[in-house]
């Protein structure tokens, strides 16, 4: 199954809307990982995968290479479905 990782900071202006998609995919059933870059933690897994702006979502697959990512933009939940289950049907 495949993971999404969302980053945000807590004075970001967009980033209730990218933690409201992860909210969404959750309640699917959905793997989500969410990382706050206020944090020792959050910086550390945003500086892993090169993260210069927030909010940031990158979906990985089960190797754990990533799929596909949005960096600085607030993709909608469709979008995000879509590379989600490419390749399920």
């Amino acid at each position: 199954m495949k993971l999404i990782k969302i980053f945000t900071k807590a004075k970001c202006p967009k980033c209730p809307a990218v933690k409201e998609i992860g909210t969404e995919l959750k309640k699917e059933g959905l793997r989500v990982s969410n990382y706050d870059l206020d944090t020792i933690d959050g910086l550390a897994e945003a500086s892993f995968y090169s993260i210069l702006s927030t909010p940031s979502v990158i979906i990985e697959d089960e190797e754990e290479r990533e799929v596909m990512s949005w960096r600085g933009v607030v993709p909608s939940l469709q979008e995000v479905k879509q590379h989600l289950f490419r390749g399920f049907s």
